[in-house]
């Protein structure tokens, strides 16, 4: 397809100034048709993450219909059912303030998943709601109406970017909805949320999700890059999952890693949350080389499970990976 970069400039602008709550962005069609090729796959690589960890754990989603609330194109549906199947619900159901982005999400699902039944407008109650980058659009108004009409569903998975911001936008939807729901993730526990204590004000929850290697490699993401400004490498997020049902359990001593590892000469220093609360721990180079030599390539995980010995993380024993 032919890509309008001026629509991605424009769009663009509207995201960075938190003004897509002003009015409706979708001038027609091709806008969320180049949407979707762009800024919508990053998102979807987000998702991916998330489900992936979601399915790694056990976890399955409620019977019932599926709504993705403030659909867009529909990116965050797709990504869901491509990873437990259009088997996994009853039917897939998209609403959106603008009714050009519910027809375009709805159209591109039927395509996909042409056995799945696909409806748009309102779905309640659902068994599960899907939320994707909606927060910077919402009035504190709006903002407590939509959390007032997830208190009807079995589950709730919600992405947003990983901002100070939009982390502790999200955790405050957490605190209002704990109550009603288990708390699946990222937490490791139903308790406070760690960040609310004093002193770590300065602090969030925000994890990053990788982009696809093929990405580097493409002259298209290549300009997309170049055109648009966006760092192909950072994929920052912060994500939230609710279920009626109780999670899967963790294995004793699993922790949260906030943000990326710190790497020092002798040390990596990260913050992890617990149901202890937020504390920082460290491996040490001379005693973890191999953990310290992969964290410092990189090749690190959000979850983690922690020694009982020390402040440290001295067992860094790693979840199984997603299959």
């Amino acid at each position: 397809m032919s890509i309008h970069w001026q629509t991605l400039e424009r769009l663009r602008t509207v995201f960075l100034e938190g003004a897509g709550g002003d009015r409706d962005y979708w001038l027609n069609e091709a806008d969320l048709a180049c949407y979707d090729a762009t800024f919508a796959q990053r998102i979807g690589w987000k998702w991916d993450w998330v489900l992936a960890e979601l399915q790694a754990r056990g976890w399955r989603p409620p019977a019932g219909t599926l709504l993705d609330w403030g659909c867009g194109s529909g990116i965050a549906a797709r990504a869901f059912l491509d990873w437990f199947g259009p088997e996994s619900v009853t039917s897939a159901t998209f609403w959106d303030r603008s009714s050009m982005a519910m027809s375009f999400a709805a159209g591109k699902a039927g395509t996909k998943y042409p056995a799945l039944a696909v409806r748009t407008g309102r779905a309640e109650p659902p068994g599960l709601v899907l939320l994707s980058h909606v927060l910077t659009e919402l009035t504190p108004e709006e903002l407590a109406a939509l959390t007032a009409c997830l208190a009807g569903a079995t589950a709730v998975i919600w992405i947003e970017p990983g901002t100070w911001d939009a982390s502790r936008r999200l955790i405050g939807v957490r605190e209002g909805l704990r109550q009603l729901f288990r708390v699946v993730a990222p937490c490791t526990h139903d308790a406070v949320c760690g960040l609310l204590a004093p002193g770590n004000d300065r602090h969030w929850c925000h994890q990053f999700a990788p982009s696809p290697p093929a990405v580097f490699t493409d002259p298209f993401w290549g300009r997309f890059a170049q055109m648009t400004g966006v760092d192909l490498r950072s994929l920052p997020l912060s994500f939230l999952v609710l279920d009626r049902r109780p999670p899967p359990p963790l294995p004793p001593g699993t922790v949260r890693i906030l943000g990326r590892p710190r790497i020092y000469k002798t040390h990596a220093a990260v913050h992890a949350c617990s149901q202890e609360g937020v504390a920082p721990w460290e491996i040490r180079r001379r005693e973890l080389p191999e953990v310290y030599a992969r964290w410092r390539r990189g090749e690190w995980r959000s979850l983690q499970v922690r020694g009982q010995e020390g402040d440290g993380l001295p067992s860094a024993e790693e979840l199984p990976r997603p299959a």
